[in-house]
């Protein structure tokens, strides 16, 4: 195995580890997180006359998807929450009673104003009671004459209605009217309360989705509800430290309330008074003292109540807070399932491959063939590693025969020229195709192969057969689509044979039959070895019955030319060794025709041994 696959794997396994650490740690039981921040003694911001955000906020939470588990603590806050805006609706109300306002100098204008327009109100409404009677005992004339009158009477009584009520609208937004004030709290509460009891939480059923991708939209979800819960554990809990020092003040009025009423009434006592000898500017004084105890006494029992409530809602909070944190807790360990399993299907397929790679190498197989079964195996794993990672993440398709249609439509015409060329590899790694380091022809470029992947084949150059067989440099490029729209040629066998020439002329006035013969002689002599191989290489290759055609024996033919004969030798040879071959042969022959004792050139290593083919 290789430095690089060695570290790949490490690394893998040591993020298999921490998986399943991740695995185990969100298999517990959730623990109760602590606020982030500590409840602060800060009243809430200015708001309208009664703030109803606990009830809003509630019902927020409530409308987003809830679980059965989640649904006793969202109608728990909608009970709490409107419980409290009871609370926060009759304190106003008392607040209002016992606190009328100051009015301003727009005000006394709108209430003098306010206060003409009843008056004349009034007198309208006396006039046109008059007029009526006075219609209905009158006769003739004088009858029509007072309807006339009683007409503009009601007409007269209209107007001044309507400045009535425009002048009550102005001292309402000016703060001048108690009255109003306190029945826009009663509509106010009317509204409000109507709304939270026509609202029922409604458990979501979700439909379980699998892949890592919809597992992180419901982890946002809850992600969300969360910090929106946080956010309100925290409002309750800043509202019941406010309602806290608000109790402990009105408290601590009450008190001195007390002392200083204990040191009146031990005077009174002191000088002989008693409740039926005070004057009645005292005695009402004392009646509104009195009231003003009680409404104390109600506004202190009134904070006791909203202080358990916001307590209660932050509790309830609390809770509902664990609930969706052991949901989330349950979404990650899913989560981490999934990412176990791809790091699973990543260890296996380098197993796989490092084992393939193990088991084809002691195969008695040729070169070629080993290396298209690693291609095609190696292809294959990756392939379905692929596939099975697009499974785990994004989980099976809802709608198979549909997807799988749609997908292949728009993949057949957006990726032709691709699957071409993969169907194109596919016939390439037949028992026709090419291999690595074949010298093939294509599309009238010549080469050896030296890359032969799922969509390209790229060869080295080598130039025309019969010119050159030395690399140019130049690589080249093609999309296996050839192998289907067009042709190519494969001059190779295992041992890449091909016929070459030698040609040799005997002047004239040198017997040309002894230097034939010796020429021959020596070109059998050191082509022998490789034409039996090669003639057994074109047999198999043929895959048919036994063909007595298929010959590799050197072939010699003699021509008489101006000056003197020429010979021609055809051979066989690896290509790759030719040209050694051919200076070889041509030295022989230069020697044989000089008068030198010509020693046989040897043949190659290479061909004298046969292939393992």
């Amino acid at each position: 195995m290789k430095t690089s696959r060695r570290v790949v794997s490490l690394v893998f396994v040591v993020l298999l580890g921490a998986a399943v650490y991740g695995l185990l740690r969100t298999g517990k039981p959730p623990s109760a997180p602590n606020a982030g921040n500590k409840a602060t003694s800060v009243a809430p911001a200015q708001a309208p006359i009664v703030d109803q955000t606990p009830l809003l906020t509630a019902q927020r939470l409530a409308q987003m998807p809830t679980s059965a588990e989640e649904k006793p603590f969202a109608e728990g806050a909608l009970q709490l929450a409107d419980r409290e805006m009871d609370l926060a609706f009759a304190a106003a109300v008392r607040d209002a009673e016992a606190h009328p306002p100051v009015l301003t100098a727009e005000a006394k204008e709108i209430a003098a104003r306010l206060d003409k327009a009843e008056t004349a109100l009034g007198a309208d409404a006396a006039q046109v009671t008059q007029l009526s009677a006075a219609v209905e005992k009158a006769v003739g004339a004088k009858k029509d004459s007072l309807e006339n009158q009683l007409e503009v009477a009601k007409a007269q009584q209209e107007l001044d209605q309507d400045e009535v009520d425009d002048a009550k609208q102005d001292l309402i937004r000016a703060g001048g009217d108690p009255a109003g004030r306190i029945q826009k709290l009663v509509d106010e509460h009317e509204a409000a309360s109507h709304s939270a009891d026509s609202f029922h939480v409604a458990v979501t059923n979700t439909i379980e989705q699998h892949g890592l991708v919809h597992l992180f939209e419901e982890w946002s979800v809850l992600h969300k509800k969360q910090l929106t819960l946080w956010q309100a554990k925290q409002e309750a809990e800043s509202a019941a430290a406010y309602f806290a020092e608000r109790h402990k003040a009105l408290e601590t009025q009450i008190d001195a309330k007390k002392k200083s009423r204990s040191s009146a009434g031990a005077e009174q006592s002191a000088t002989g008074g008693s409740p039926a000898t005070l004057s009645g500017e005292q005695l009402a004084a004392l009646v509104k003292s009195k009231k003003r105890s009680a409404a104390d006494q109600k506004a202190l029992s009134s904070f006791d109540q909203r202080i358990d409530d916001q307590k209660q809602l932050a509790d309830n909070y609390g809770k509902w807070i664990e609930v969706v944190a052991a949901e989330q807790r349950a979404l990650v360990h899913r989560g981490l399932i999934g990412l176990t399993f791809i790091l699973g299907i990543l260890l296996l397929g380098l197993f796989f491959d490092s084992w393939l790679e193990r088991l084809l190498g002691k195969t008695r197989l040729d070169r070629r063939q080993i290396e298209t079964l690693r291609t095609v195996t190696r292809v294959g794993l990756q392939v379905a590693g692929v596939l099975f990672i697009l499974l785990v993440v994004f989980g099976p398709p809802g709608q198979l025969g549909t997807f799988l249609g749609l997908a292949g439509a728009g993949l057949t015409v957006a990726l032709k020229d691709f699957i071409v060329a993969f169907i194109g590899w596919l016939v390439l790694m037949g028992k026709n195709g090419i291999r690595l380091g074949d010298w093939v022809e294509i599309n009238g470029v010549s080469g050896e192969v030296v890359e032969l992947n799922m969509f390209h084949t790229v060869l080295l150059e080598t130039g025309n057969w019969t010119d050159t067989g030395h690399p140019t440099g130049r690589r080249v490029t093609f999309t296996n689509s050839f192998a289907i729209e067009g042709h190519y040629f494969n001059f190779s066998t295992s041992g890449q044979w091909l016929w070459d020439e030698l040609q040799v002329v005997i002047p004239t006035g040198l017997d040309p039959y002894p230097v034939i013969d010796a020429i021959q002689k020596i070109v059998a002599e050191a082509t022998a070895a490789s034409s039996r191989q090669a003639e057994q290489e074109w047999q198999r290759a043929a895959r048919t019955r036994e063909m007595s055609s298929l010959t590799a024996a050197p072939a010699i033919n003699v021509k008489p030319i101006i000056g003197g004969v020429e010979i021609s030798v055809r051979y066989i040879t690896r290509a790759n060794e030719r040209y050694q071959l051919r200076a070889r042969l041509y030295q022989a022959a230069v020697d044989l025709l000089g008068g030198k004792n010509v020693a046989l050139p040897a043949a190659s290593a290479a061909a004298a041994v046969p292939s393992s083919d």
